[in-house]
């Protein structure tokens, strides 16, 4: 009998380790015969700890489990939630950069393998570099950490610069609210990462690579230092990749936690051992990046994609999306909701589908009132824009945008003039203080907001112009986007600002 216990680390918060030892000792006091195996999680987040087991007929889910629930599970008397797959949140997924996370043991690269793993780098080992590039442009894929820029349009850039030395960074530094989907592939299916890297690096003609992961993250960070020595023993990594006669190898290294480290300038001075500030560009990473070379800046996920993308062809990967946004969009529900987790689906669903047939609606039960996509410096979506699709360009117009696809859920609790100031507070907080929008403007803004709920009058003109100046003046997102949920709340919640004026009065 094989059971799998989660060592996800939303799945160990919620005991998913006490789980495993119970499981251990009862199995071993009953004298069964148990493997017991430790996998990523499924991203069912309100079922962890989610334990499957495996008899020889096909893997059946639990969960919530608890240590007392254990021996009821070994001894066939507790109820089951079926088999994973037929679980609704789970079977409406279309999970292509996700398909392996839970499935597999991510220390087992037989286990990768034999699940579709490898399938893409040995394909790509056979191709030029111009090539690689070509395939990575015709599947569509565009960053999936926040800009949504076009990956083959950066890897074409390194690749046709001139350099002695060219790298690939990984960008993990997964710092918005209401995301983990850097940290549960890493900790579930970290060959996929490091596939896509070495795959990224034939293309571009890198041979170093590292990982920058924030030390918030200690599981996913000891999961993938072991899984690049694996890599390395059995030759996916090294002087001779998978027996091409090409070099790549990689590096973790670990950040020290400044939010202003997720933009990639400042990710890059981070890792050279400078302070975490943004760099003005031009000139762009892509031909001055990591120590003033060359460098192919990507996420967690735009990397991890990559494997797939090369197994099943870039074609296939197209055919899913809307519109400009192609593949698939990993969703992250969070917040005041019933069913929050990860939800890998095509680009085109609706955010009231997402929020409202996914999610559950809140936990709490009372109405929805806003939903915060794209991390702290994202949009407050209105239950009015819930007819708006998960696409980039959709999410443009509706005055939001996508991000990291982090959703924050909030009801008709919620205070949006505190929220407002909050984001204000975060960006005064996490600035790395490089440009005057940012620095200053931020610690202005909260003033200001105060002034709004003192009931000053002419208080939010101020605030409107003051957003206006961060938004253009600023040297990167960080001051650039908090504008996005301070405007929305203002715009559309404006009752929530005029009651604390009339509060003040």
């Amino acid at each position: 009998m094989r059971i799998y216990v989660p060592l996800d680390s939303a799945a160990k918060a919620l005991g998913a380790d006490a789980v495993a030892d119970a499981i251990a000792r009862q199995a071993a006091a009953l004298g069964l015969d148990v493997q017991i195996i430790r996998n990523g999680s499924r991203g069912m987040v309100w079922l962890e700890p989610l334990v499957e087991v495996d008899d020889g007929t096909g893997r059946i889910a639990y969960g919530p489990v608890t240590p007392a629930d254990v021996p009821a599970l070994l001894e066939g008397r507790l109820n089951s939630l079926g088999p994973v797959e037929d679980i609704p949140f789970f079977a409406r997924q279309t999970r292509l950069t996700f398909a392996r996370c839970g499935l597999i043991d991510p220390l087992d690269l037989d286990d990768y393998a034999a699940h579709g793993g490898l399938v893409g780098l040995r394909r790509a080992v056979g191709m030029d570099s111009a090539a690689i590039v070509a395939e990575v442009t015709a599947s569509g894929l565009r960053g999936r950490g926040g800009a949504g820029f076009p990956t083959g349009i950066k890897w074409k850039t390194v690749a046709e610069a001139r350099a002695d030395q060219k790298y690939i960074v990984c960008n993990a530094d997964e710092g918005d609210s209401g995301t983990f989907a850097d940290r549960m592939i890493i900790e579930g299916d970290p060959f996929t990462l490091i596939e896509g890297m070495a795959i990224a690096a034939l293309g571009v003609g890198a041979t170093r690579g590292y990982v920058y992961m924030r030390s918030e993250y200690p599981v996913a960070i000891e999961v993938l230092e072991r899984a690049v020595v694996i890599a390395r023993q059995r030759g996916m990594l090294g002087a001779d990749v998978l027996g091409s006669g090409r070099t790549f190898d990689m590096q973790v290294r670990t950040g020290a936690g400044a939010y202003v480290c997720g933009e990639e300038t400042s990710l890059l001075n981070s890792l050279e051992g400078k302070r975490g500030t943004v760099r003005a560009k031009p000139p762009l990473p892509a031909l001055e990046g990591f120590l003033g070379k060359p460098t192919v800046v990507n996420n967690v996920i735009s990397l991890a994609t990559i494997p797939v993308i090369f197994e099943r062809g870039a074609q296939a990967y197209a055919d899913f999306g809307l519109g400009r946004s192609r593949g698939t969009v990993t969703l992250q529900i969070a917040g005041n909701v019933r069913h929050g987790g990860l939800f890998e689906t095509a680009f085109g669903l609706s955010l009231g589908e997402v929020v409202n047939d996914i999610g559950g609606g809140t936990l709490s039960g009372r109405p929805v009132k806003a939903v915060q996509v794209g991390g702290p410096l994202g949009a407050y979506m209105p239950v009015s824009k819930f007819d708006t699709a998960m696409g980039y360009e959709d999410f443009d117009a509706a005055g939001g945008l996508i991000g990291h696809a982090g959703l924050v859920v909030f009801d008709d609790t919620a205070d949006m003039l505190q929220m407002a100031r909050f984001a204000m507070e975060f960006c005064a907080v996490e600035s790395c203080g490089k440009c005057t929008p940012c620095r200053i403007g931020a610690v202005r803004g909260v003033e200001t907001i105060d002034r709004i709920a003192a009931g000053d009058p002419l208080a939010a003109a101020l605030l409107t112009d003051l957003c206006e100046t961060m938004k253009d003046g600023s040297l990167c997102a960080l001051g650039g986007f908090t504008p996005y949920p301070v405007m929305s709340a203002l715009t559309q919640f404006p009752d929530d600002f005029a009651t604390h004026q009339e509060a003040a009065e």
